[in-house]
């Protein structure tokens, strides 16, 4: 192949540009769009001076401008943008600040959330300015190294700085609990204790994360005590967790009013361990009639279906299932609109799903120091998606200590009972007429 058509075929290995047209469109369509908002920002920045004169009489806040062009690196690349200014007659130092554009930023959030995932899937800080060429353009300024440093202790002082949030004006209605392993430098693991909870209004948020001794009882007190100690004067209604002994053990030392939910996810996957992969399919459908089950009642007889089926071949698997069944039940007595929310711990599974995934990558990229303001991040995007439980209205009686029975209000179940007894009595008089 001739020189001529090596050029015309090229590759992203290739150390020429490409003469992207459509990256350029995007980049001057991004450069109006900013433009357009900045100008309405001064617009009514200005209106809001517009009576006020200087001592002759004059408009005293009016355009002066702009501020020297600076680069900003965006989702489409890197767009020059310039920021309009004003000129005070007064003297009094009114000024004009874009909340588009503050007067430091180098890069859009977008590219800011960009940063912590690439590094959590392998990506290393030498490596950064190649990965975001090729996703940004072939000029990814301010994004050397020594920036990506910089940003990694912005990110561990965030993350102390939210630890030390006050919580006392705060209540959690539910709550899920979980250790994370990571693989990390030199062939070690990792342990990142999550708690994440619901609150009176029904939105989910990262309430707990702390890097922890395997998932200790110790670990675990430790977590829950600086939460209190950050003033979250309430204890959960309920708490969703897996079987790790350790979160079960230091609750009720810590928050001794909250009800306990095992994780139906994390129980089957530990029962059907214990059985042939044959017969998991079966018992996979047996376990998901138990928790589906319409009620306690009916859930029960579903319980008590799976151990004759399996006690005499598998004990070890009927045994696993009929330790906790208090625990694995827990949530009937609960609005059956928060079933699926509170069954399992899947919002936190969901969120970490992915992280789990790519441990092998993140041991060479996460050291111990690291990777908890690291996790920190990824969450803390992650809950920008998250969305209301269903139901949420509920949260107010279940706070209240309202009684449900199989997910309908205790008063709501004796109404309908008052109302069926009537009306038998009734039918019962007219047959008598």
């Amino acid at each position: 192949m001739t020189q001529d058509n090596l050029v015309k075929f090229k590759t992203p290995e290739t150390p020429e540009t490409f003469n992207d047209a459509l990256s350029e469109l995007l980049r001057q369509g991004a450069r109006q769009l900013i433009a357009g908002a900045v100008e309405a920002e001064l617009n009514e920045f200005l209106s809001q001076y517009q009576g006020l004169r200087d001592d002759a009489g004059r408009q005293a806040v009016v355009r002066n401008g702009y501020l020297p062009a600076r680069t900003i690196t965006t989702g489409v690349g890197e767009v020059d943008i310039q920021v309009p200014k004003v000129r005070d007659r007064t003297g009094t130092g009114i000024k004009f600040n874009s909340l588009l554009l503050p007067p430091y930023l180098k890069r859009s959030r977008s590219v800011e959330e960009l940063l912590p995932w690439l590094y959590l899937k392998g990506i290393s800080t030498g490596d950064f300015g190649e990965a975001l060429s090729a996703l940004l353009g072939p000029e990814a300024k301010g994004l050397s190294p020594a920036t990506i440093s910089r940003l990694k202790s912005k990110w561990q002082t965030e993350h102390q700085d939210w630890q030390r949030r006050s919580l006392r004006h705060k209540r959690y209605v539910y709550v899920w609990a979980d250790g994370i392993y990571f693989n990390i430098r030199g062939g070690e693991r990792q342990c990142i204790l999550v708690i994440l909870g619901v609150n009176d209004t029904g939105h989910k948020e990262l309430l707990g994360l702390s890097a922890g001794y395997r998932e200790s009882e110790l670990s675990w007190k430790t977590l829950m005590l600086k939460l209190k100690d950050q003033g979250l004067q309430y204890d959960p209604q309920l708490a969703v967790g897996d079987g790790a002994l350790g979160f079960w053990a230091a609750l009720p030392k810590v928050w001794p009013n909250t009800q306990k939910q095992r994780c139906w996810v994390h129980k089957t996957a530990n029962i059907l361990n214990k059985l042939p992969k044959k017969l998991q399919p079966q018992a996979k459908t047996a376990l998901w009639e138990i928790y589906r089950a319409e009620t306690k009642t009916d859930a029960n007889q579903a319980f008590n279906r799976f151990l004759k089926t399996y006690r005499a071949k598998y004990p070890e698997a009927s045994d696993c299932l009929e330790k906790d069944r208090a625990v694995l039940l827990a949530f009937y007595d609960f609005p059956a609109e928060h079933w699926q929310h509170i069954r399992s711990t899947n919002p936190i599974e969901s969120t970490f799903s992915t992280v789990r995934l790519r441990t092998k990558q993140t041991r060479g990229a996460v050291s111990t120091a690291t990777v908890t303001p690291f996790v920190f991040k990824l969450v803390q995007s992650a809950q920008k998606r998250w969305r209301r439980i269903r139901g949420f209205k509920s949260l107010g009686d279940v706070i209240k200590g309202v009684q449900f029975k199989n997910g309908v209000r205790v008063e709501e179940v004796k109404a309908n009972r008052q109302v069926g007894a009537c009306a038998i009595a009734d039918s019962e008089e007219k047959k008598v007429a």
